[in-house]
């Protein structure tokens, strides 16, 4: 993808950052589906997390362009931006619960099942 007239030379799109965030959010969202295993729901926490905290850092801090990244420092503060937040802090805490929990129920179905009935 080529840059866009307010992108410099050399630097990422903000869009190709966006569309890449959407897909591994599509592919955390579908290793959950389909197995799901603490290491998926760490890896959707991680993918949730850091596009809820990308949000937050690029509201406070304005670091400038890092490297190949744009600058993206937007202290605006609108409709969208809210709901985007709030869904990935949902994503975030939902993930954060399966894996805290989908362990715990594997346990209990093997401890069931070896302990002999009378």
């Amino acid at each position: 993808m080529a840059p866009g007239p307010n992108t410099p030379g050399g630097t990422i799109p903000g869009d190709t950052l966006f569309y890449a965030q959407a897909i591994a959010a599509a592919v955390a969202g579908v290793l959950v589906l389909v197995w799901a295993r603490r290491w998926t729901y760490a890896i959707a926490f991680l993918v949730a997390a850091s596009a809820a905290g990308a949000v937050l850092i690029y509201y406070f801090v304005d670091f400038g362009q890092l490297g190949p990244i744009p600058r993206m420092y937007d202290p605006s503060w609108y409709a969208d931006k809210t709901i985007s937040l709030a869904g990935e802090l949902i994503a975030a805490i939902a993930a954060l619960i399966g894996f805290l929990t989908v362990g715990r129920s594997r346990e209990r179905d093997r401890e069931s099942s070896a302990v002999p009935t009378p």
